[in-house]
């Protein structure tokens, strides 16, 4: 069984973001990027089922602009098997994302999906489902742990009242969520084979797909900065503060 494991270029979770002076977006000139870490655990889970005779090839594709090669370079490093990387110079949104990932899946044709359940830079959540969707394809999302056994695949999942069990026949699309696995540092020679490993280049132009964003971001700003805090002498002046400048009583 071949496992597809798409993987995304965000910026450094060490990085505090910028906001650039234009109020355009996030900065990302001069700025170190990485992995999306929900994408290093799907790829870390693919390696291993490969590693367990669950899987015979593990394939990382990412969208994006020419630098993604690095990104798929360390997932190379850490066990992939080779990887594909879809040119874009547009910032691909989830749906357009969901049907370039479609067209590899027809391309490719893997037994099972695994990528992150959301990208820490937009925070978007919406990926996967939206494959599963365009694939008709069982899902499980927000995995914290996997199983493969005669023919499907199980998944315990994280839900607001805890996990919840669900079994999905293959072919089928899988989101990691944190307590899947600790992801492996990939070892020097490892870095150094990844540089053999194949890595096609594609155009998103040739696979049909319209990358134009639908959305319009209108600005970007920074938090505003959380006031002081006040110490007060009773708990008479408390609630006054409470119900007279708060008004939340």
């Amino acid at each position: 069984m071949k496992i597809l494991v798409p993987v995304k270029r965000v910026v450094d979770y060490n990085i505090k973001p910028r906001v650039k002076a234009d109020g355009s977006g996030v900065e990302t000139t001069g700025v170190k990027m990485s992995m999306n870490p929900f994408d290093e655990i799907a790829v870390e889970e693919a390696v291993r089922l490969r590693e367990k005779g669950a899987a015979t090839e593990v394939v990382a594709v990412s969208i994006g602009v020419q630098q993604a090669q690095d990104t798929l370079r360390t997932a190379l490093a850490m066990g992939v098997d080779r990887a594909i990387l879809v040119l874009s110079e547009e910032s691909p949104e989830p749906l357009a994302v969901a049907k370039v990932l479609k067209k590899l899946v027809e391309k490719e044709e893997p037994g099972l999906v695994i990528l992150g359940k959301q990208a820490i830079d937009d925070d978007m959540n919406a990926t996967g489902q939206m494959l599963a969707g365009l694939l008709g394809w069982g899902q499980g999302t927000f995995a914290s742990k996997v199983e493969l056994a005669d023919g499907r695949v199980l998944v315990s999942r994280e839900i607001d009242g805890g996990a919840e069990d669900v079994s999905l026949s293959l072919p089928a699309i899988i989101t990691a969520d944190l307590r899947l696995n600790e992801p492996r540092y990939a070892s020097l020679p490892n870095i150094m084979k990844a540089k053999k490993k194949p890595l096609e280049t594609l155009q998103a132009a040739d696979l049909g797909v319209d990358m134009a964003p639908r959305l319009t971001i209108v600005s970007v700003a920074e938090p505003s900065s959380r006031q002081a805090g006040e110490k007060l002498g009773s708990v008479s002046e408390l609630v006054e503060k409470l119900r007279n400048e708060a008004k939340v009583i």
